[in-house]
């Protein structure tokens, strides 16, 4: 039984957006790319109000409305 090698903590390949060559934990877009990425899909934080009222048609569950 052999130990199979470690893997390592970087790795360098092409990055898949611009084709720059990236050294990185794991395979993705560069830290160039994702901070652009970040800074172009960011929005801001807003609260959604949900209102979700069951239809009445529905029925529980005999074992759970069991006394």
């Amino acid at each position: 039984m052999s130990l199979a090698e470690p893997v390592p903590e970087t790795q360098t390949f092409p990055c898949p957006r611009c084709e720059a060559p990236a050294t990185e934990a794991y395979y993705g877009p560069c830290t160039s790319c994702r901070a652009e990425l970040r800074a172009d899909q960011a929005g801001e934080a807003r609260d959604v109000a949900v209102d979700y009222v069951p239809k009445m048609n529905v029925t529980p569950n005999a074992v759970a409305s069991k006394d």
